[in-house]
C-alpha cells in the first residue's frame, strides 16, 4: 500500500469515526441500545473512536517503516481535529430540528 493511500484512508476512517457516534443510537453502530445514548455516552464513543483510528494510523505507519516518536502536542492536535470532523454529527444530532 502506498504512503498516500495509507494518509487518505486514516483520513476517511477519521471523518466516518468522528461522525458515527451522532448518526445512530447503537452503541459504536452495533449493539442496540433502548433509548437514546446521553451526551456522556457519545463523548465516550468519541473518545473510544479516536483510539481506534490513532491505532490504524500507527499500524499504517508501522507496516510503512519505523514509527516517529510523537509528543502531546501531536494528540493535542488530533484530538482537536477528531472533534472538528465530529461537528456536522453533533450539530445532526443535537441543533438540526425536523419539522413534524
Amino acid at each position: 500500500m502506498s504512503h498516500t493511500l495509507s494518509v487518505w484512508l486514516v483520513i476517511a476512517a477519521a471523518i466516518v469515526g468522528a461522525n458515527l457516534p451522532f448518526l445512530n443510537s447503537r452503541w459504536l453502530a452495533v449493539i442496540p441500545r433502548q433509548g437514546r445514548k446521553t451526551l456522556w455516552m457519545h463523548a465516550a464513543e468519541l473518545l473510544l473512536l479516536y483510539l481506534l483510528v490513532g491505532g490504524l494510523g500507527l499500524a499504517l505507519e508501522q507496516s510503512g517503516g519505523q514509527i516517529y516518536p510523537q509528543g502531546w502536542e501531536f494528540y493535542a492536535t488530533t484530538g482537536a481535529l477528531f472533534l472538528t470532523l465530529a461537528f456536522p454529527g453533533f450539530v445532526y444530532r443535537y441543533l438540526f430540528h425536523r419539522r413534524g
